[in-house]
């Protein structure tokens, strides 16, 4: 299976992957999400060590569902060769109200057929009140016309 664009990356490439794997995750579709990465792909998400597609789908049900009406915005930091280096920030809130923006940065490291096989993520949660929320957007893919990290002054 191949996942275009392929290593090595460019500029513009990278930013195709960064806003590909957005899409993917603003999704909220676990399974969706686990195809981009290698059947033996290696994570490591904050304190927690997850192996393989089946442990990343599973991960990615309990965020998804302590993690409410997620919305992420990525910004490619830096690319060569098979690796990429991105930040990013998501906007959720817990099954009591209280509302959270996450920041952090994500080192990722891609086969030959574009798929990753290392996920390095360093993240951050900060409560906001709701009124401070940026990310508003119908759930889902963000669109085209709504300002990214760099111009939202994130």
């Amino acid at each position: 299976m191949s996942r275009p664009p392929l290593p090595p990356f460019t500029p513009e490439t990278a930013a195709q992957k960064a806003r590909m794997a957005e899409d993917a995750w603003n999704s909220r579709d676990p399974d969706r999400v686990a195809l981009a990465y290698t059947p033996d792909s290696r994570w490591r998400n904050r304190a927690e060590f997850i192996l393989g597609r089946e442990e990343i789908t599973a991960f990615l049900r309990r965020k998804w569902a302590r993690e409410l009406d997620y919305r992420l915005i990525k910004e490619v930091w830096a690319q060569e060769g098979n690796r990429i280096a991105v930040r990013f920030a998501y906007e959720w809130h817990d099954d009591s109200g209280q509302w959270f923006r996450s920041y952090g940065n994500e080192n990722w490291e891609f086969d030959e057929a574009g798929l990753m096989r290392r996920r390095i993520a360093s993240i951050n949660d900060m409560p906001i009140e709701e009124a401070n929320r940026l990310f508003r957007w119908p759930l889902g893919r963000r669109p085209d016309n709504h300002s990214g990290l760099s111009e939202l002054g994130l």
